[in-house]
């Protein structure tokens, strides 16, 4: 069993060497695998299925498609910047969409912004994104007013987390804990941070590893987990 995990591509018509290396990491990497684990944030934004067949979006999902008709299965999780595809864009590429968190052959995957306890702003931010109320008024408006709605809330992110302490942005030690403990593993996977990484611990006397998952925006790179073995593998 071979399974490749990744997340933080950000993946948007501004960022080519991003996408390439995306269409290379599919073409390569992933060849053979038995499966593939988005765990959010593989676009910059996503503003809606409906939107899911733009030149940019349908050239992405294609590569996805492809991979999937080979044989490799294929899981979406949303994060803190594309949390409104749904069943139609899983569809389209040939996968299914996964809920934050999951086990998965006894691994926990996140995409990790609900271990981000520390950043009270944050978390209220992403109640309101998630409420039904929220989503549906946004998905009601024409997609040209989601795109600008989008783009003038990602300029106040870049403000917002510039005058953040970098520590309140990383993951709370105890959220950390208590995921282990409430699902029962030995091992989390998940993103969100950009601080990509291996660590171990001791949780109620039983030794466990979190593995921190690169973003794109730098040297990128994935997890590999072949036959129980992991390896973060950054280019």
């Amino acid at each position: 069993m071979r399974s490749l995990y990744i997340s933080d591509l950000h993946l948007s018509e501004e960022r080519s060497e991003a996408n390439e290396r995306f269409f290379r990491f599919v073409e390569q990497d992933v060849k053979g695998a038995d499966a593939l684990y988005v765990l959010g944030d593989l676009f910059e934004y996503w503003i809606g299925d409906e939107d899911v067949g733009s030149s940019f979006n349908a050239v992405m999902v294609g590569f996805f498609r492809r991979l999937a008709d080979a044989g490799t299965k294929l899981y979406f999780m949303h994060g803190n910047r594309d949390f409104l595809f749904g069943e139609r864009f899983a569809r389209a590429a040939g996968g299914k969409l996964l809920a934050d968190p999951s086990v998965m052959d006894g691994v926990l995957l996140m995409h990790g912004d609900t271990l981000c306890t520390d950043d009270a702003d944050y978390q209220a931010w992403r109640r309101k994104a998630r409420s039904a109320e929220f989503q549906a008024d946004f998905l009601a408006k024409p997609l040209d007013e989601r795109r600008a709605v989008v783009h003038g809330l990602r300029e106040k992110s870049k403000e917002v987390i510039g005058a953040k302490p970098a520590d309140i942005m990383d993951v709370n030690e105890g959220a950390v804990r208590e995921a282990f403990r409430r699902h029962g593993v030995t091992r989390m996977v998940h993103g969100h941070t950009h601080r990509p990484g291996v660590h171990r611990l001791e949780v109620d006397g039983k030794r466990c590893e979190r593995f921190v998952l690169p973003d794109w925006y730098g040297r990128g790179g994935y997890l590999e987990i072949t036959k129980d073995k992991p390896k973060l593998v950054r280019w």
